[in-house]
């Protein structure tokens, strides 16, 4: 039967007009990874009294005790609709906020997102952020409305009642998809009950309805709720007259692209490059004759086959024994293995072509965000996650012998977790790991020590922070150690609009060249002047460098070493060496040896380093820290307790709505105060409130910490307390 089934993907992989990649994207615990397991039933890949219990996707042992989807889980499944078979590959992507890399990453690889909502809570941050990043990718939504069983059962809502619901949720998701979609789809892309891309349903129970389904087979909502209150184990009768499976995978067909219809509108968005070229063509089109283009969304260690590279092919076919190129890493390897995924398996397959989500072994060393292919090309977009990393811990292995092994894993958990930075610090021995908040890390510690079986002692967690300056600076030179070279850098706030732009995505963040003309266009419509444009050479991490000198006759051979040293000064700051944001530095003239021996790195990167920092100084550097805007749930009563909470926390009460079902807080509160807030919550909610992330955003540190919190952070890192970091 699965060899069948195998085939059956096989022979379908060839049509792209019959695939569709698809993700399910939620708010924690409204029940995305049950629902998966339903789909899977469906397609026969596991039983159907498991559906729902067996959590096939949450294959990891840590996922199945704490009853969270921590990675995206990939799978292949073959669905009839209206006499014709389709493929339909789906990624199911974690909920909780300190995992979304993880959603980032898959939204690139799907053209379609079921958003999945509870119909008892509605709305949450969480289905905001994952919205979001689908529309950031340009990923169609279509909505499912689960948990209406507890509408029936526990609420006790009247039929017009739960129409309500329902309406108030849909109108929800709109108002979201008109604020955040680009302007063409803010219309076009809106949900509705009348044609049929809204669905409601129990994942638990194995039922849903949509309308053109209620239509097509004669069942009313009343017959639902009959079954409910019919008694014993009546209810189960749903799965049978209205299987879960047969409406969401009908609604996916009917309302999600397939890959060719998709490529067309993605590519544009998700890839820089010439589109006039014949990779550019081949991109737009998914034509499998053309140049191979992959992208790689996760990486998997398989203990059999090493390193799995799971994404999706755009264009061209892959085989396995192909020579193809890593444009990042920027060299050729041999693909060993091409395969197709059904939950933990991995099936071999010669060859595949594009339009379909893979696996590939033979990728050595590889991270996500990879773009492999055929002959040598521009790479995709780093997809950007819209949260960073501000919490980080250090790292150690118990056992002094064990440190090699440690070190091994970190690079391992980098590549596994793209939202996870780990910094190995050579020279001091440190090795730090920063992700989104405290859960994240403690997942990944217990990884380390349960999985890769290593013991290990970390740190408390600290605050990751940022430098940036108030005003324009006065021209400063710095000297080469040979003093025949010199620079002169004076530094400004960048342009809120410019940075803004840099952090969504809209501008890449890259070392810009001539043929960036996309980029070029794209900082004009945000009011720079062409020539101006023109002159900016590298934006780094919400920083960016202009190049304004004239007439230098050996700036051409220099200038990539000017880009090292403001990278390495936007690294880390004057005040406390935490990473620049915001600043613009400006390369105003400077002064070159006519030969080159004497303008080396060794010369150039200490007096481009020096000139910035002593620039810095003089524009009045200031700590900005990560304040999280945060959403509390709760019951009423605790309102007090709460608000205590969130002042002494330096926290701000942004609003509070009070519901029959309870209470909804809008905070916005300093990341440093956070530490430990989920237990602190419980404690005063007797263990009933929860929170969730809503947005994030770095502001000024108040005047009275800033000396404190640079002292800290000096001392912690062994810097000289007193004067600025200028070397």
């Amino acid at each position: 039967m699965a060899e069948d089934k195998t085939e059956k993907v096989k022979k379908l992989m060839m049509m792209p007009e019959r695939i569709r990649n698809i993700s399910v994207a939620a708010h924690i615990d409204h029940g995305k990874t049950t629902f998966s397991d339903n789909l899977l039933a469906g397609a026969g890949m596991i039983s159907e009294e498991l559906a729902g219990k067996q959590l096939a996707l949450d294959f990891h042992e840590d996922e199945q005790a704490r009853g969270i989807t921590i990675d995206a889980a990939n799978v292949s499944m073959v669905h009839k609709f209206n006499g014709e078979e389709y493929l339909i590959n789906l990624i199911d992507t974690p909920g909780h906020v300190d995992f979304g890399g993880d959603v980032t990453k898959a939204m690139r690889a799907v053209d379609g997102t079921i958003v999945l909502c509870c119909a008892v809570e509605g709305i949450m941050p969480q289905t905001e952020t994952v919205l979001r990043q689908a529309l950031k990718e340009l990923v169609k939504p279509v909505l499912f409305i689960n948990k209406v069983d507890r509408l029936i059962r526990e609420v006790k809502l009247t039929p017009e009642k739960m129409m309500e619901r329902f309406t108030k949720i849909i109108n929800d998701l709109n108002k979201l998809i008109e604020r955040i979609a680009p302007e063409e789809y803010k219309q076009k892309w809106k949900v509705s009950v009348q044609d049929g891309s809204v669905a409601f349903g129990s994942a638990f129970h194995n039922w849903a309805l949509s309308y053109p389904y209620m239509q097509k087979k004669g069942i009313t909502f009343k017959d639902i709720i009959q079954a409910y209150e019919a008694g014993g184990d009546e209810y189960k009768k749903l799965a049978k007259m209205c299987p879960l499976h047969e409406v969401v995978l009908e609604m996916v067909i009917k309302h999600h692209p397939n890959p060719k219809e998709a490529q067309k509108y993605r590519i544009p968005k998700i890839w820089f490059g010439d589109l006039d070229s014949e990779t550019g063509k081949a991109l737009l089109n998914c034509d499998p004759n053309g140049p191979a283009a992959f992208v790689v969304t996760k990486i998997v260690i398989d203990k059999h086959a090493g390193e799995v590279a799971a994404g999706r092919l755009f264009s061209g076919t892959l085989r396995q024994g192909d020579e193809v190129y890593m444009n990042l890493a920027k060299r050729k390897v041999r693909l060993q293995q091409v395969s197709i995924y059904r939950g933990a398996q991995r099936i071999l397959i010669d060859s595949a072509p594009c339009g379909n989500i893979l696996g590939l072994v033979g990728l050595k060393d590889v991270f996500t965000g990879e773009t492999v292919s055929s002959q040598e090309m521009k790479p995709f977009e780093e997809a950007k996650h819209i949260f960073e990393p501000v919490v980080t811990k250090s790292i150690d292995a118990k056992q002094p012998a064990d440190l090699p092994k440690l070190i091994e894993i970190l690079k391992q958990v980098a590549k596994e977790h793209p939202t996870i930075k780990v910094e190995i610090n050579e020279e001091t021995g440190e090795n730090l790991i920063s992700g989104m908040g405290e859960l994240q890390l403690e997942v990944i510690e217990n990884r380390i020590r349960t999985d890769k079986k290593l013991d290990i002692v970390t740190g408390p967690p600290i605050v990751v922070y940022r430098e940036t300056i108030q005003r324009r600076s006065g021209e400063f030179e710095g000297k080469s150690p040979n003093k025949h070279n010199k620079f002169y850098f004076v530094v400004e706030p960048l342009e809120d609009n410019i940075y803004e732009a840099i952090k969504s995505g809209e501008i890449p963040e890259t070392r810009l060249k001539k043929k960036d003309e996309a980029v070029y266009k794209k900082l004009e419509q945000l009011g720079i002047q062409p020539k101006e444009a023109r002159k900016i050479k590298d934006i780094y991490k919400g920083n960016v460098l202009v190049d304004a000198t004239r007439g230098i006759v050996h700036i051409g051979e220099v200038i990539e070493m000017v880009m090292d040293g403001f990278e390495q000064v936007a690294d880390g700051g004057v005040l406390a060496k935490e990473p620049l944001t915001k600043v613009k530095v400006i390369l105003v003239d400077c002064k070159l040896h006519e030969d080159a021996i004497h303008r080396g790195p060794a010369q150039v990167l200490p007096a481009v380093r020096e000139g910035i920092r002593h620039a810095l100084v003089d524009a009045k550097p200031v700590i900005y820290e990560p304040v999280q805007i945060i959403q509390i749930e709760a019951p009423n009563e605790f309102m007090g307790n709460i608000s205590r909470l969130i002042q002494n926390k330096r926290g701000q009460l942004l609003n509070m709505e009070q519901k029959e079902e309870g209470l909804t807080i809008i905070a916005k509160m300093p990341v440093a105060e956070m530490i430990g807030l989920a237990s602190e919550l419980r404690s005063a909610t007797s263990g009933r409130g929860a929170y969730f992330l809503v947005d994030q955003k770095f502001e000024k540190l108040p005047e009275v910490l800033q000396q404190k919190i640079i002292r800290q952070i000096r001392e912690r890192k062994g810097l000289k307390l007193d004067e600025p970091y200028l070397i």
